[in-house]
This record gives structure tokens, sequence and C-alpha cells, in this order.
């Protein structure tokens, strides 16, 4: 099956691509575009992976689904495009970096320069109808993001993965520890940042097992 992305991942999905639960998510995505509003932008659904090329993932960071709201997504979790107001789990996750590492929270949301250093932003669910959150769930997606990571954890070594949340938490029990770096605290969106978010220092923690085994550190 030919789908527009970037051609490490190609490769080595190549076999999910081909699998009957691929070719129906495909199917259904595409009636979606011709007949609703989606979200992200078609030719951004692959965002992260294109910006991110398999030989190239340092540290992945694991979200749940695009946001549902006129021009913020853009393919990569957690991120929004340049002139957006922030999102309140990005504002906390800005705070949380200005805290650890003393950055100055930026103007702008669009993080696809963590993307281009190696940081996956990875959702759960790659697309979502307009102002319907979670309505591309169970629909394929999560099958094929679980591979995502199951691939990245077998085939590569002193990968980071920063799990907030139950569901990240959820999505990253098939990691193998023993050779990643796996941080978890809870989500960083308002109903549980004080509870555990804050203070996780994740940013700094990267940054440190990163250095230790030879890789350059995310300007984050």
């Amino acid at each position: 099956m030919d789908v527009k992305i970037e051609q490490s991942w190609k490769e080595i999905l190549n076999e999910e691509f081909d699998k009957p639960y691929f070719k129906e998510l495909s199917a259904f995505v595409k009636n979606e575009y011709q007949t609703q509003q989606i979200f992200p932008p078609r030719k951004e659904i692959f965002n992260a992976f294109n910006l991110c090329p398999f030989n190239n993932v340092k540290v992945v960071i694991i979200g749940q689904d695009p946001y549902h709201g006129p021009d913020q997504a853009h393919g990569l979790c957690f991120s929004v495009k340049g002139g957006i107001k922030f999102p309140p789990s990005l504002r906390n996750i800005f705070k949380e970096i200005n805290g650890d590492i003393a950055a100055p929270i930026p103007q702008s949301g669009d993080l696809t320069s963590w993307a281009k250093q190696g940081v996956l932003l990875l959702n759960a669910t790659l697309t979502v109808r307009a102002h319907m959150a979670g309505s591309h769930q169970k629909k394929g997606w999560e099958t094929f993001t679980d591979a995502v990571i199951k691939v990245l954890s077998e085939k590569k070594e002193n990968v980071v993965f920063l799990l907030w949340g139950a569901h990240a938490q959820r999505k990253g029990e098939v990691i193998d520890a023993t050779k990643h770096l796996v941080l978890q605290s809870v989500h960083p969106s308002p109903l549980s940042a004080s509870r555990g978010f804050f203070g996780n220092h994740h940013f700094s923690k990267t940054n440190e097992y990163l250095n230790a085994k030879g890789f350059e550190p995310i300007e984050w």
C-alpha cells in the first residue's frame, strides 16, 4: 500500500501498511476527509514521522488525540502552529521546562524544532473530526501507533520514552525498559499537572541520559 510517509518509516512499517486493519483505517480516513472537517490537514497526518526519520529518533513523547479546534493540530502531539494560543497542557509543558532547566517560555507553541532534533511527537490517534474529541479512536490508529512503539523498542537502543498519564503509560507497556529510559508521570493537563507533572524534571533527565549515551541533548 502506498502511504505517503518518510522513506525510512515506510520501509520499517511496510508490513503494517498491508495489513487488513490498516486498509480499513485508510478507507475510513479517506471517507472522513471527503465528508467531514478533519484535523490535522491531510498532508500533515504523518508530520511526526516526516520530520523525525526512524534513525534520528532519540526521544518519544506519546499524546492521545490531535487537537480538534481550527488551525491547532499539525501532526505533532501537544504542538500547535505558530500564532495559535497555547492549549493548557502545552502551557504546562513549557512551565515545567522553565522550572526544570530555566529555558524561557517561547512565543510559539510549534514544536517542529523538537521533532527535527529527534523527538517523535506521537499521538495515539492521528486524526480527529472537528470539535469531536476521540471521534477517530478505535478505528485502527491505536493498532498502528502500538506497532510504531514496538518497532522502536525492538530495533533501537537508548531511546527516552516520556509517558505522561495513564493512557500513554498503557501504550508504553511494550517498551523494553532494560535498553531504553522510560520516564512516567501524570499528564500535563490542568486536572493533574500539580499532582506530579510539575517537578518531574523529565526534560533535564532526558538530556542527562542522552549525554551519558553520547547523543546531543535536546534544546527544549
